[in-house]
């Protein structure tokens, strides 16, 4: 009868490791899924800094160009009609960044956001996951002492807050029973 018990527990905990076992499956998979996403919407987010940066080339050509054509007028112009040339010239070269640099941070924010959800998700769901304490070795000690002892399994796994399927692995890793 005892070996009855004894086969049932070791088939309970083989079948605890097993789905243990699947659910780090799962997690690992739900990671790399969750990586290629990540992946995917920084290239979109590279892509938009590339047309920013190619932008501002256009729009530093521009300006070299406009400078060029004012220094050639500039005889004809007052300082006060000069500044309000390169002001509107400058705010019309600025307003097109300006409006990609507030997509970008948009982006960036909503990315953000996603990554601490999906981690807050990942830390429940990896805080549900336990491992019984005799595997640390923190009671390892205290079971084959009182085994030793001659104190009942029902007794030990009682008295250390332990299944006794607990109970019955440790003393059958360390060859006692």
């Amino acid at each position: 009868m005892n070996t009855n018990f004894v086969n049932n527990d070791f088939f309970i905990i083989e079948y605890v490791l097993i789905a243990m076992a699947a659910i780090i499956i799962y997690l690992i998979y739900y990671l790399t899924t969750k990586d290629s996403l990540y992946t995917k919407n920084i290239r979109s987010v590279a892509t938009v800094v590339e047309e920013l940066n190619r932008e501002i080339f256009y729009l530093k050509q521009k300006l070299q160009e406009t400078q060029k054509s004012l220094k050639t007028t500039t005889r004809h112009m007052s300082d006060e009609e000069i500044y309000q040339e390169v002001e509107r010239t400058v705010y019309d070269m600025i307003q097109p960044i300006s409006l990609g640099l507030q997509n970008v941070q948009e982006a960036m924010q909503s990315i953000d956001i996603q990554v601490d959800e999906r981690l807050s998700s990942l830390e429940s769901g990896v805080k549900q996951i336990s491992v019984p304490s005799s595997i640390h070795g923190n009671d390892d000690e205290k079971i084959i002492s009182l085994f030793k002892q001659g104190i009942t399994l029902e007794t030990i796994s009682k008295e250390l807050h332990l299944s006794k399927a607990e109970v019955e692995f440790v003393l059958k890793i360390n060859k006692i029973k």
